[in-house]
C-alpha cells in the first residue's frame, strides 16, 4: 500500500493537481499509511505527516464530539430547545423578505431549534458561502460573516424552519457556544481538558503554540490557469486578533497526524490507548442517520473565491449522522454504505468506516473549496485504499 498511494501522491503534488498533501489511513490497531509530499510553503520546509494547516470544517466532528460527552453526562439534550441554554436560540426567528422600505421581515419558527438540529444542519441556520439570500441578508443590514469571529455574526435569523431541510451553516458554532455554557469554558479550553488533550493530539488548537507555528503550512489559491498561488494577501482565515468566540464550525489547526488519532477513537467506540472519552453507544448514536427522510443535496456556490458547487459522491442519497455526512449507498471509490465523511474549506477530507475498520485523513491548503483537482486526488487516495484491502 504504501509505495503505492506514494506514487499517487507524490504524482498529484508534481502535476500541480495539490500544491502540497499529508495523508494518514488507520484502523484500530494503529497507522496502515502516512505519507507528505510537496513543500508546506513556495519557499518552505517539505510537508510532513505532523505539518500544521487549517482544518476549517473538520473542527465540526471535534466539536460534535464535545456536546455528545455533555449529552452524555446530562448536560445537554439533543431534543430539548436550544434557547434554554443560549437565550438567543430561543428568541431566533424565520426571515420572511423585506419590506417596501429594504427593511428585513421576520416571523417566529414553527418549532423550537434543538442541539440536534445544529449538529445536523436542520436548524434553519445557513452560510453566506452558498447561500445567496443569506448573503444578500449580511450585505443589507451590515452584520458580519461568521470569519470575522464576532459574537453579532452568530445572531442572524434562520432562513426556514427547523427539520423542513438539510443546509448546511453555522449550527456548529451555535453547538461550541452551548458547550461553553454548560461547561463554564471556552471552546479550546473543553477541548484540551477533555477531547484532543486526553486523545493526544498536541497540534490542534484554535490558537497555535510556537511548535505548530513552526510547523504552519500556508493556504494557496488556484488560478483560473489552473496554477496554485499564495495570494498577496492570504484569504480570511477564522481568526482575527480579536476574536469574541472561537468556532466550533471551522476554527481549529491541526495536523493530518493529530486528526487520525480522533478517527481511531471513533473506529474503536470512544476510547484511544486506554483513554475513553465517549461510550461506544454515544459513537454508534453519532454514526446513524438523524436527518429521517431528508437528504444532503449539492452546494450551490455564491462565492467562487471561497468555494466552488461542492457535493461528495454526487447523484448517491445521503443523510446526515451527529455532524457527519453518511453515505447510504455504496461509494465509487469502495467505501461501503454507512460510511462517515465531511471535508474542511481548505479542501481537506475524511472518511470513517466503521464496518471494515479503517478511516484515513486528506490535508491540503488550497482555496476554493472543491477544487476539481484536489477533489479528484482525494478519491484516488481513498479508492486506491479500499483497491489495497481487498
Amino acid at each position: 500500500m504504501q509505495a503505492k498511494i506514494d506514487s499517487v501522491l507524490s504524482k498529484a503534488v508534481a502535476d500541480g493537481a495539490v500544491a502540497a498533501v499529508s495523508a494518514v489511513v488507520c484502523n484500530t490497531d494503529g497507522i496502515v499509511y502516512e505519507g507528505a509530499f510537496g513543500q508546506s510553503a513556495p519557499d518552505g520546509d517539505a510537508m510532513r505527516v505532523d505539518t500544521v494547516g487549517a482544518i476549517m470544517s473538520m473542527t465540526k466532528a471535534i466539536t460534535g464530539a464535545a456536546a455528545m460527552q455533555l449529552v452524555e453526562q446530562g448536560k445537554l439534550d439533543l431534543d430539548a430547545p436550544a434557547g434554554e441554554i443560549c437565550p438567543h436560540l430561543g428568541k431566533v426567528q424565520v426571515l420572511t423578505g423585506y419590506d417596501e422600505e429594504g427593511q428585513p421581515t421576520f416571523r417566529p419558527p414553527i418549532r423550537p431549534v434543538t442541539l440536534k438540529n445544529l449538529l445536523t444542519h436542520t436548524s434553519g441556520f445557513v452560510y453566506d458561502i452558498w447561500n445567496p439570500d443569506f448573503r444578500r441578508f449580511l450585505a443589507r443590514t451590515g452584520q458580519p460573516s461568521v470569519t470575522t469571529l464576532k459574537k453579532a455574526a452568530l445572531e442572524v435569523p434562520l432562513m426556514f424552519d427547523p427539520d423542513e431541510r438539510w443546509e448546511y451553516g453555522i449550527g456548529i458554532d451555535w453547538v461550541g457556544q452551548m458547550v461553553e455554557a454548560v461547561s463554564g469554558l471556552t471552546l479550546g479550553e473543553y477541548f484540551e481538558n477533555y477531547l484532543t488533550g486526553p486523545l493526544g493530539m498536541h497540534d490542534t488548537a484554535f490558537h497555535p503554540t510556537q511548535d505548530m507555528l513552526e510547523k504552519l503550512a500556508v493556504m494557496q489559491i488556484r488560478l483560473q490557469d489552473g496554477s496554485l498561488v499564495v495570494p498577496p494577501a492570504e484569504p480570511p482565515l477564522p481568526e482575527t486578533s480579536e476574536p469574541e468566540f472561537e468556532m466550533g464550525g471551522g476554527g481549529l489547526l491541526s495536523s493530518a497526524g493529530d486528526y487520525a488519532r480522533f478517527l481511531r477513537m471513533m473506529l474503536s467506540g470512544g476510547t484511544l490507548d486506554g483513554v475513553k472519552v465517549l461510550s461506544p453507544e454515544t459513537v454508534a448514536q453519532m454514526s446513524v442517520n438523524h436527518i429521517g427522510d431528508l437528504r444532503v443535496v449539492n452546494l450551490s456556490s455564491a462565492d467562487q473565491t471561497l468555494s466552488q458547487d461542492a457535493e461528495f459522491f454526487p447523484g448517491d442519497p445521503k443523510s446526515w449522522g451527529l455532524t457527519y455526512q453518511i453515505n447510504e449507498i455504496p461509494g465509487f471509490t469502495g467505501r461501503p454504505a454507512g460510511t462517515l465523511m465531511w471535508a474542511g474549506l481548505s479542501n481537506c477530507y475524511y472518511w470513517i468506516d466503521l464496518e471494515n475498520d479503517v478511516a484515513g485523513v486528506f490535508l491540503t491548503q488550497v482555496l476554493p473549496f472543491a477544487d476539481a483537482s484536489c477533489l479528484q486526488t482525494y478519491y484516488d487516495f481513498e479508492t486506491l485504499v479500499y483497491r489495497e484491502l481487498q
